[in-house]
């Protein structure tokens, strides 16, 4: 190109315009909320100097817009484009607060719909950086056809690329289903906020004063309704974690999940997983410590830590190779399954079935919970949705009982009859229709009525229930598990498994789609 040409000249001014837009005037704004600029996260994102930007230039739509004033900034609000995460392709977008409070128009709509179908097209993950007051009033039904639009590309490309939406900022009225659609969702804390109505609605139509952060911030979306998987201190640790997050995925459905060069540092048999189980079974301890002793060390990433805990749910390597992990958790309300654990664990299989991700169940579960609440708000519904999560899951599946596996819970937790490929047990695994002390208070009610000493009664009746019926050995004699392990050699016998499982294809039935209870 001719460096002296009337269009070189041209690309130099308006390249001097964009950068004059993002003043350091507008970045302070971000920087004293204690947010980055739009161009910041970009960068921090991506691997150094791979970002390429899409529609720099291109500048708000004007035609019919007769009510209020529209800026007439480049780019309309939102930067989007595609570089290099870990070396590998990923496609976003930024919303940018400081350019009409980052509102969706529809020029700025429009180029998140065509970076959306990009990144279908190429099969890669998209990420959304968001940091908007919603729509854009100016441009009315316009910019709601816009979300309308996305929403659109993000259900078409559910299942196909991963999805990811990150919260930088607010997120409010139609555009929070645009997050709630993907496949994940980040925070970072008292920076960012979700709500379909904000607080002065709240106050105008309930009288209810209430905050942004107590109405929708990232502390009550994490531990409460569950909209928010991950959150973060700041931005930088978001992002960072983000691209951590990335090393475990495929770039679509049709790829197997990245492999690491695993180290050699985590031992194959490992003594100390014989001493985790208590021996008391009504003694609570940490599902995680079995956890990290079986994968590789220190790669247990956990997705939606806060919320549900009776489930842990994250991801996990064995000798480099992604798997996804559920766990019922003992130290918390001794790991039953109630409404939110089902729903967590159900979308978390869900996700790992779409996207190739062996799945791992470290089970200890002493059923549903009881009580009217729950029954009410529809336990069996809720229960029902992880069940068919496992049920319709083709990816390697398997279970290691830990110890309590009782009942209807466990059946749901990937027992054989439900199409576990590799089912195990440790020999603390008690397996029957209910709890030691509830098989023999109905089935010795009379017998314990009558007794001059019911309570050494009971406890005799309770250890030879746990001998005869409960024992793991009993239903390794049936065919119900695989194998009674040492609980030392899990590891090993679990990277077996799976190298056995490596090459599993089911065919799966011709249909429009399933119909999951929702």
């Amino acid at each position: 190109m001719d460096i002296n040409s009337k269009n070189f000249k041209s690309y130099l001014d308006r390249d001097n315009a964009l950068k004059k837009q993002y003043n350091t005037e507008r970045a302070k704004k971000q920087h004293n909320k204690g947010k980055l600029t739009a161009y910041e996260r970009i960068a921090l994102l991506f691997d150094e100097g791979s970002f390429e930007e899409i529609d720099a230039f291109v500048t708000p739509a004007d035609n019919g817009i007769e009510f209020g004033k529209v800026e007439k900034s480049f780019g309309d609000g939102v930067i989007v484009g595609h570089g290099k995460v870990g070396g590998r392709l990923v496609f976003a977008y930024a919303q940018d607060f400081t350019i009409m409070g980052g509102s969706l128009g529809q020029v700025h709509a429009r180029k998140i719909d065509k970076i959306q179908q990009m990144a279908l097209k190429m099969g890669a993950p998209i990420i959304g950086l968001i940091d908007s007051g919603g729509a854009r009033i100016q441009e009315g039904i316009a910019s709601l056809n816009g979300y309308a639009l996305i929403f659109s590309n993000i259900i078409q490309s559910s299942g196909i690329i991963p999805q990811i939406s990150v919260i930088m900022g607010p997120a409010a009225g139609g555009a929070v289903y645009s997050p709630a659609l993907t496949d994940w969702v980040f925070m970072t804390s008292h920076t960012s906020y979700m709500f379909v109505t904000g607080p002065n609605v709240v106050k105008e139509v309930l009288n209810e004063d209430v905050s942004s952060e107590d109405l929708g911030g990232a502390e009550i979306h994490a531990r409460k309704s569950g909209v928010a998987n991950m959150i973060y201190d700041d931005e930088e640790n978001t992002i960072i974690a983000l691209r951590k997050f990335l090393t475990y995925l495929p770039s679509n459905n049709v790829e197997n999940p990245p492999v690491t060069v695993y180290d050699g540092l985590t031992a194959d048999i490992n003594e100390k997983l014989r001493d985790i189980v208590p021996d008391d079974p009504n003694k609570a301890y940490d599902v995680r410590d079995v956890i990290n002793l079986i994968i590789d060390k220190g790669s247990f990433f956990e997705t939606s830590e806060l919320y549900a805990q009776s489930i842990v749910t994250g991801f996990g390597r064995l000798k480099g190779k992604t798997i996804g992990i559920i766990a019922n958790q003992p130290k918390v309300l001794a790991g039953v399954l109630d409404i939110d654990s089902s729903t967590k664990g159900a979308r978390f299989i869900r996700f790992c079935d779409a996207f190739n991700i062996p799945l791992l169940t470290f089970e200890d579960v002493p059923g549903f919970l009881p009580g009217m609440d729950q029954e009410h708000q529809g336990i069996i519904r809720h229960g029902a949705k992880l069940l068919y999560a496992y049920a319709e899951a083709t990816v390697p599946r398997i279970t290691v009982i830990l110890r309590k596996a009782y009942g209807g819970a466990y059946i749901v937790m990937n027992s054989k009859g439900l199409g576990g490929d590799f089912n195990f047990a440790w020999p603390s695994a008690e397996i029957a229709v209910m709890g030691p002390d509830g098989a023999v208070a109905i089935l010795y009610r009379r017998e314990l009525a009558e007794a001059k000493d019911p309570v050494s009664l009971k406890k005799e009746l309770v250890r030879t229930y746990r001998e005869k019926v409960a024992n793991p050995f009993i239903a390794d004699e049936k065919g119900y598990i695989d194998e009674v392990i040492d609980p030392a050699v899990t590891r090993s016998k679990l990277i077996s498994a799976f190298e056995a499982l490596n090459n599993k294809w089911v065919k799966v039935p011709s249909r429009k789609h399933d119909n999951m209870p929702l």
